[in-house]
């Protein structure tokens, strides 16, 4: 019985608002925000702090001074002393939630590497989401993006991700043979939910189970 869905998705894509949509149809949690507010109750800093981070790797000069911080408590009595919020620590952090979720179950759960972390479970339904160029353009002007930085984004956060997949988890982004289906919202968001649904009650039949309609 699939208990978990990650959803992954392209910047502009329509991902967060289709996982929502899709919670919600199901009556499950919707972990992508709340996922957020967890990882900073658990780092013990502001949300935004975290949002500034999260799928991301950490910059240059920022692991510069990191490396420097830390080589200057080496030896130090006090190294327990020294936390960071970096690009580390927010992926710990949240293998631990996520982790925690699907023992749960009944979870959407949004981008932040889950369907890497969850890609052993046999209860895990792992979806990828893309549009064209055009679609997340207008996605985002809609959301109240300007519209040079619009097109800008529908680049510049995906390559992010790109990195932050290629760094954590050594694999190209997206990494298709892990997706059990990569769909093009494009259809519109009650289309791509219904293949969704599909795919969740097809992979209870296949296996001789019984789901809920």
């Amino acid at each position: 019985m699939i208990r978990i869905i990650t959803i992954e998705r392209e910047y502009g894509s329509g991902g967060g608002v289709i996982a929502q949509k899709l919670a919600t149809r199901l009556d499950w949690q919707l972990w992508d925000q709340l996922l957020t507010d967890e990882i900073a109750r658990e780092a013990k800093c502001k949300r935004a702090e975290v949002e500034r981070r999260e799928e991301r790797v950490d910059p240059m000069y920022y692991r510069l001074f990191k490396s420097v911080l830390r080589g200057s408590f080496e030896g130090s009595l006090n190294v327990h002393r020294l936390h960071l919020l970096d690009a580390d620590s927010i992926l710990s952090i949240t293998k631990g939630i996520v982790e925690k979720t699907a023992a749960s179950g009944n979870s959407v759960i949004v981008g932040r590497g889950a369907q890497h972390f969850l890609q052993t479970r046999d209860d895990t339904l792992r979806i990828f989401l893309y549009a064209s160029k055009e679609a997340k353009v207008k996605r985002l002007i809609a959301d109240g993006v300007s519209s040079s930085e619009a097109d800008d984004l529908a680049e510049t956060v995906d390559n992010e991700r790109a990195a932050f997949i290629d760094k954590y988890f050594h694999m190209p982004w997206p990494n298709r043979p892990l997706y059990h289906a990569m769909l093009n919202t494009d259809a519109g968001d009650d289309a791509v939910i219904r293949t969704i649904l599909f795919l969740k009650d097809s992979f209870g039949q296949s296996r001789g189970e019984s789901e809920a309609p």
